[in-house]
């Protein structure tokens, strides 16, 4: 099962009331937090989940709600399935859980697969065949489908049908079987490698963005209060700032904050608390750990500042290329410390005054 990716929300766009309250110190309430997830155990593991169960709950990606509210009741009311949809992304931002939200309030069950673990044409036809009318299949990068796959799931997208072969050569014969109405969520963090044909056949492709550091707080404070940990408006306040727009890592961090503030304070989170905590795991004050500041220093000691190719630096570094640019760029490039030229990597004035390396004009 991937890592939690999730989080909450204040109400939608679509509700009455106001949305940005003032949070008080001891913002988690302490002694009362009053969730509005039940912080029921988890499925997965010991601790109570932090996943969003409803589009209200949710936190963030306010216009992306709005219209997936929109989807669910217009599908309700006509009594059919929702659309295809492709939700696009950085990792953590909570593709999944909006599928797991969606399936829920459609009252459908979800079956949950990903394209690397999908290898033969055999494979799509089973998990096809098992579903039900209306239940959602969510396939987590879907960009990596072979193209065989994708061949099945074509006429089970557009005519809810599976042309399967029987037998070989002359003698064989294809025949088509109905697969029951269902709805396709895919979910990629690179959409550039997803091919047309499979492009065109969702309904509704949505891009995920970074999260601003409001909601990330409001996700650090909601699931403090799921945790049972006590914490400060300023805690919350460091840790959103450090959490590189991204929910999943904002929840990381918290669980790693809450292990120091148990044993090195008296278990609250405040300003001073996290500050020590993230310095202790290499995290600074924009979110950097030590292998994205090895990646600048890398850059700007020993190649000039750059242009250099991103093959040398994950060769430097001892990393994938597809690693690197996958994981380690998109936030230093979102950041303004690097830039991408077609001579290669160049570090920004920005990346120089954050490692405090004057920069030679």
């Amino acid at each position: 099962m991937e890592e939690m990716d999730d989080f909450t929300v204040g109400r939608g766009p679509w509700e009455d009331g106001e949305r940005d309250e003032e949070v008080p110190e001891d913002i988690t309430g302490a002694a009362g937090f009053e969730s509005a997830v039940d912080p029921s155990e988890d499925e997965e593991g010991d601790e109570p989940t932090l996943r969003p169960r409803t589009l209200e709950e949710f936190i963030g990606q306010e216009a992306l709600k709005e219209n997936l509210w929109v989807f669910v009741e217009a599908a309700k009311r006509r009594g059919e399935p929702l659309d295809h949809m492709l939700l696009a992304g950085p990792p953590g931002l909570g593709k999944t859980s909006l599928c797991r939200i969606l399936a829920a309030e459609m009252g459908v069950d979800i079956s949950i697969t990903s394209g690397p673990s999908l290898e033969r044409a055999g494979d799509m036809a089973a998990i096809l065949t098992q579903l039900e009318e209306g239940d959602f299949l969510f396939i987590d990068e879907i960009h990596r489908l072979n193209r065989q796959i994708e061949e099945v799931l074509y006429p089970a997208m557009e005519d809810f049908a599976m042309d399967i072969v029987l037998g070989q050569g002359p003698s064989a014969r294809t025949i088509r079987m109905d697969v029951p109405r269902f709805t396709l969520v895919g979910a990629t963090t690179r959409t550039g490698l997803m091919t047309k044909p499979l492009l065109d056949r969702f309904g509704f492709n949505a891009r995920l963005d970074y999260y601003a550091p409001e909601d990330l707080k409001k996700i650090v404070v909601r699931n403090a209060g799921i945790l049972k940990v006590r914490i400060t408006e300023a805690g919350a306040q460091q840790l959103a700032m450090r959490s590189r727009g991204t929910p999943r890592i904002a929840n990381r961090l918290l669980k790693r904050v809450r292990d120091y503030a148990e044993v090195m304070g008296d278990g609250t989170i405040d300003d001073e608390t996290a500050a020590a905590a993230l310095l202790m795991q290499g995290v600074d004050d924009l979110g950097l750990d030590r292998i994205d500041r090895d990646y600048l220093a890398l850059v700007i000691e020993k190649f000039g500042g750059g242009p250099v190719g991103v093959g040398t630096i994950s060769v430097a570094l001892g990393e994938a290329r597809d690693t690197v640019e996958d994981v380690y760029e998109p936030y230093l490039l979102q950041s303004g410390l690097i830039q991408r030229t077609s001579r290669g990597r160049v570090a920004t004035r920005r990346a120089y005054d954050h490692l405090g390396i004057p920069m030679v004009d």
